[in-house]
């Protein structure tokens, strides 16, 4: 059995208390949904699945209220994963799993998050002589000394691998360049009146020098500008059996997935493990790709890209999370989406000899890292 994806819509990304604040979670996923739907002209009622990755929504299944405020069946059920960052990746390679095991012939994955609408997070107290006390993030790590905030953890690898501060402010001017310059908005379903990402601007060397080091050294600290906001938004895609694939004029086959765990204290190098492992498993080279790598840290991004050995000019060929912000549980099929569209777009041929191939790759808090490779 192959898994294909035939369709993929995102919403425009708003920096936190912008123009989602007021939409709740779940509704962020609802215009998608039935958008993916129409563009591969199949019913609700077709529907097997859905799997839906969110990291702040304190519970509640996210993924059956979207599915449901979108007026699928009742019968068809739904599933939330949280795997922080990774959650709309590893929802995709859920779904596609299914598929090729023949469990499902059309599944919705993707991932949706809100910051704005976020619930206020406490611990309860253990008796009545402690108070609940309000936490801004969840432990990722069992071991308090392995447990760094991840600005933290950013800033030491900058410091570990010599990349310096003017380096990761030359990739995010780089990627909020190519972010204006993108005139065909990847698959964006307008929500709130937003049509277009909301925090692409121009950058400049002066601007970013100016800005205050948040973390690390001077020589390799990271700042505001090398720091992807947080944000909100969701991104749709709409996984396929081979049986109804046949039946829409565009279908990027799945041609393998890799989910890796490593070292809590420094999650960025995990998804060089995932990419390298699914590209070894199809047989491809790292110089072949078109990919899209989560820029939840500029050095993060770098040292995603000398890891795996990609090619600088194929990545984030239309700006990335740098430009954009990072909803973290719909950051990653934010990628895929993008990848499905750069399909879209590819002439005959594509990016390789054997036509499209696309890679997404993204990191995530506790030690973990997903990739997913996509072709035609």
């Amino acid at each position: 059995m192959s898994a294909y994806i035939i369709a993929a819509r995102r919403t425009a990304v708003a920096p936190r208390e912008g123009a989602f604040r007021g939409v709740e979670p779940y509704d962020l996923a609802v215009p998608l949904i039935r958008a993916v739907l129409a563009d591969a002209a199949v019913a609700p009622e077709e529907v097997d699945d859905v799997i839906l990755g969110n990291a702040l929504y304190a519970g509640g299944n996210p993924a059956r209220m979207a599915a449901l405020a979108a007026g699928l069946p009742d019968h068809v059920p739904a599933l939330t994963v949280d795997t922080q960052c990774s959650a709309g990746l590893d929802a995709i390679l859920l779904a596609a799993a299914r598929i090729n095991a023949g469990e499902a012939d059309l599944v919705i994955a993707g991932g949706l998050e809100s910051f704005s609408r976020a619930p206020l997070r406490f611990v309860r107290p253990r008796g009545p002589d402690e108070t609940p006390r309000e936490y801004a993030r969840p432990s990722f790590s069992p071991f308090s000394d392995r447990d760094p905030d991840l600005i933290a953890a950013a800033a030491q690898l900058a410091g570990e691998l010599g990349i310096s501060r003017q380096q990761q402010e030359a990739f995010a001017i780089e990627s909020h360049r190519k972010a204006l310059e993108d005139n065909n908005p990847h698959a964006i379903v307008e929500l709130a009146g937003l049509a277009r990402d909301a925090f692409t601007r121009a950058l400049d060397p002066r601007l970013c020098a100016r800005l205050p080091v948040l973390e690390g050294d001077p020589e390799h600290g990271v700042t505001a500008a090398t720091v992807a906001v947080e944000a909100d938004a969701a991104a749709i895609v709409l996984v396929a059996s081979e049986k109804m694939a046949s039946r829409v004029s565009l279908a990027v086959r799945v041609l393998g997935g890799a989910r890796r765990g490593g070292a809590t204290e420094q999650p960025s190098l995990v998804p060089v493990d995932a990419a390298k492992a699914v590209l070894a498993r199809a047989g491809r080279r790292a110089g072949e790709v078109s990919a899209e790598i989560m820029e939840a840290f500029a050095v993060q991004a770098i040292a995603g890209i000398q890891g795996i050995g990609l090619d600088p000019s194929k990545v984030n060929m239309r700006g990335g999370a740098l430009a954009r912000g990072h909803p973290i549980g719909a950051s990653g099929a934010i990628l895929c989406v993008h990848l499905f569209a750069q399909a879209k777009a590819a002439p005959p041929g594509g990016f390789s000899a054997g036509g499209f191939l696309g890679l997404a790759a993204i990191a995530a808090a506790g030690g973990l890292g997903s990739a997913l490779l996509l072709g035609d």
